[in-house]
Formats: structure tokens, sequence, C-alpha cells
């Protein structure tokens, strides 16, 4: 090698350390330069809020530094999610998702940041069944009765609480897989897909177990079937759409932590641990089951495979039929 290249080479080099090692240095001095914001990509009151509230005083507590929930909503979390994806990688960032996080890609045009590359998974907190629920006066005994429905020319309606929301999407892979005519009706969040649910204004409601539960509780609504693979915890008299005939079927909710993409390995590890951590303290742990959240954890990989599984499943549902957001 010339010398003129040897030069070059070495200046290269000496440029990219320059490049490194502020990130270096601040994966080892982290977290205490700076208060830790999580960005909840929801308005306050809703699951990706409280759960970005659940975790904050404990990671405070785990990692002795202060952490700032701070509510950015809008456009299904997708301009939350593109503030942290512009973010400086220094670890003073995350995100708190949901699972539209997955849908947004296929659904939302022109979407502000490359979902697989602007953002990297800390960690997926934990997954919750959605149900399928009548109000208590309906002809719909059980989910057998629905699908019997379905299968008419006048099929079977279901109110969720968006277009190209997850429980509109779980319907429309069923509907589809199982050549059943089901027609949504998109209401503008849980509390009015709640109201109407509970009046009988709309025959059948699919939503989160937290959203779905206290009504279930109250014995206004009967719950018919869950979208989960296994029965959950908190219905455990409730059957699987799986185990009802359509084998194979899920459709979790559920809620994660991400960071900017080129935050280092270190700063990311250690959030990781940090959450898997506090996640197995059994206040936090009751916290989260209250909510019908039931506690993944893992690694960052194995909640970026997760993510990207999520991504293509959806993309396909939204694609096949041809769902436009709200």
């Amino acid at each position: 090698m010339k010398k003129h290249d040897v030069r070059r080479l070495l200046l290269g080099l000496a440029a990219a350390s320059c490049l490194v090692l502020p990130w270096a240095a601040q994966a080892q001095d982290w977290p205490m330069k700076q208060p830790i914001k999580l960005v909840a990509v929801f308005p306050p009151g809703g699951s990706v809020d409280q759960v970005a509230r659940l975790l904050a005083p404990a990671l405070q507590q785990e990692l002795g530094q202060s952490f700032i929930v701070e509510n950015k909503g809008g456009a299904s979390g997708s301009i939350g999610a593109a503030a942290v994806a512009s973010a400086p990688p220094d670890g003073y960032t995350f995100a708190v998702v949901f699972d539209t996080h997955a849908v947004n890609p296929s659904l939302i045009p022109n979407l502000p940041f490359d979902t697989k590359k602007d953002l990297s998974t800390v960690i997926v907190v934990g997954t919750s069944p959605m149900v399928l629920a009548t109000h208590a006066g309906s002809e719909f005994k059980t989910f057998a009765d629905v699908v019997a429905a379905a299968r008419t020319p006048k099929g079977a309606s279901y109110g969720s609480i968006g277009s190209g929301s997850l429980g509109h999407l779980a319907m429309a892979l069923l509907g589809r897989n199982g050549s059943l005519n089901f027609t949504h009706i998109p209401y503008k969040g849980g509390g009015p897909l709640m109201n109407d649910a509970v009046a009988g204004h709309v025959p059948l409601s699919i939503g989160s177990v937290f959203v779905t539960k206290p009504h279930i509780d109250s014995k206004r609504l009967r719950p018919l079937a869950v979208t989960t693979s296994k029965r959950a915890a908190d219905l455990p008299d409730v059957p699987t759409i799986a185990e009802a005939g359509f084998t194979g079927f899920e459709a979790p909710a559920w809620w994660a932590v991400l960071a900017p993409a080129k935050t280092p390995a270190p700063i990311v590890a250690r959030m990781n641990e940090a959450i898997n951590k506090i996640m197995k303290n059994p206040e936090l742990a009751k916290r989260l089951d209250t909510q019908g959240i039931d506690v993944m954890g893992g690694t960052p990989q194995a909640g970026q495979a997760f993510i990207e599984r999520q991504m293509d499943i959806w993309a396909k549902v939204v694609k096949d039929n041809n769902i436009k957001p709200d």
C-alpha cells in the first residue's frame, strides 16, 4: 500500500473514531447525565400512557435517574414514534408504543420514518388478548352463534376502536380466512365503542381486556371469544378463536419500549435488563395484570423479531382487505 493510501486510511479511521467515541463515552456514563424521557405515543388515560407511568417510577428506582413521561399522541402513535426516531441516540429518549406501531407502515402513507431502520426494540413489555363481546340481551350466546350469522348473506356487524385498529384487522383476517361476512363499524376510541356496545347499539364489539372487562364484570357485556392462542388468565372460561375451529388464529394486543436506532448497544442492553428486572417485581407485575397484560420481556433481538413478524402479518391483512385509515 502506498504512503498516501495509508495516510488516507489512517485519517478515515481517526475520523470514524471521533464519531464513535462520544457515543461510547455516553454509554459509559449512562444514565447519569440527565433525566430520561419515556414518550407515550398515545394521549393520557389510555393503556400506553398507563404502561409508561407504571414503568417510570420503577425504572427510576432501579437506575437511579429521573424518568419523565411525555405524551405525544396522534396518527395511531406514529407522531410520537417519529419524534423518538429523530431524537439523539444517547439513551435519554425512548418510546412506549402499542400494537398499532406494526400496522402503521402499511396503513399510513408517507410515514416520516422507517419503522425497521430508524427505531430499535428495547423490549416487548407484554401482550394482551382482545375480546369479542356482545351486549347482555344479545341473540349471540356463543362464538359459534357469531360464526353461523357470519355465514349468512346478512352477516354480522361489529364495532372496533377505529379503522386500521388491531381489532379491525383481526376481524378482517378472521373473515377472510374463514369465509365469514362481517361488517365493520369504526368508533373513535374505546369509550364510545363500549358505550354503544353495552347499550346494544352495535351487535358485537372487539377491544382489549383492559377496555372490555369492567363491562363483563358488571354483566352488561357477554364475552364470546379471545384473540390470543391461549385463554386469558382474567377470563379463563372464555374460549379462544383458535379453539373454535380456526386453528392457528392469533391476534394479540402488545406494548413495547423502543429507542432511536443508533442508540449504543450497551445502553439498550442495560435498559432491557432493567425493564426485565422490574417486571419481576410482584407489585408491578400485579398492576400490569390488572390491565390484562401478560408480561413478555426477553431480549431486544427477540422483541425486534416479534415486532417485525407483526408488521408482516398485518401488512398482508391491510393489503388484502384494502383497509384505509380513519
